[in-house]
């Protein structure tokens, strides 16, 4: 009787001081990371952020709660975009958002194992992100901006805004390999269209600013700005008309979405 009455006593004490074998575990914190090519503080970086957590929340997913998003801002700056590049990747995420293709060049350096989704790139075949849009393969998958042959309308639309230009300054980043792509297209039109072109190196707004003043010296002159993270920067900068005496004219322009958005 005491035997059965112990283990009675046991089983209790058991049951009321060991946690439920089916306990609710917390739920996962997942972390997303986020290199945008854009400053932290510039208007159209925090929008598309703010889009970006609306858009997860209503799948779920609430910033704090049971996903963090870590961002990391390149605002242009090839050095930067690549440590923070590198910075994500230690962390550890579920999944990387990358805009730019800056920004995914430097992520495909880093690793080949964290999924990658990219927006705001340009021709992610041309440029070696992925095998083909049907079957991208590897660890990269996104939404591309335009092929590199779309390149060639700009230098058309400009013939269309106005008929009397002869000379094209072309605004790139000579750095990038999607420049080279963008170039190519243009330059391979430009003859038939009467079209002289004077490639100019963007690296910083001083140097966009002197090469947009320089060539407005001259007549018959117009913009084409190629896409990169630099044009999107300084997208303000380039629309600006300035009422230097050098600048009095203006100067008709086409750009790509790239570098408009």
């Amino acid at each position: 009787m005491r035997r059965r009455q112990f283990m009675s006593l046991f089983v209790g004490e058991a049951a009321v001081w060991s946690p439920p074998l089916r306990a609710e575990q917390p739920e996962r914190v997942r972390r997303i990371g986020l290199l945008i090519n854009l400053a932290a503080d510039d208007p159209e970086s925090q929008a598309r952020r703010a889009t970006f957590q609306e858009e997860l929340q209503h799948l779920g997913w609430t910033d704090g709660v049971n996903v963090r998003i870590i961002a990391r801002w390149g605002a242009g700056d090839a050095d930067r975009i690549r440590e923070s590049a590198a910075q994500l990747v230690a962390l550890a995420p579920s999944v990387i958002l990358a805009t730019s293709s800056p920004a995914l060049a430097a992520l495909q350096q880093v690793t080949r194992n964290v999924p990658i989704v990219f927006a705001s790139v340009i021709d992610p075949v041309g440029g070696g992100f992925v095998a083909n849009l049907a079957r991208p393969g590897g660890n990269i998958t996104g939404f591309m901006l335009f092929e590199y042959g779309l390149s060639g309308k700009w230098p058309e639309l400009l013939k269309q805004i106005a008929p009397s230009v002869t000379r094209a300054a072309v605004l790139r980043d000579a750095r990038l390999r999607t420049a080279v792509g963008q170039f190519a297209a243009i330059e391979a039109v430009a003859p038939s269209l009467g079209l002289e072109l004077s490639p100019f190196a963007e690296r910083d707004a001083g140097e966009i600013e002197r090469a947009v003043m320089t060539f407005a010296r001259g007549s018959n002159g117009g913009l084409i700005v190629t896409g990169s993270p630099l044009t999107a920067i300084h997208r303000d900068l380039i629309v600006t008309r300035r009422p230097d005496t050098a600048c009095q004219r203006s100067i008709p322009f086409a750009t790509s979405p790239a570098a408009a958005a």
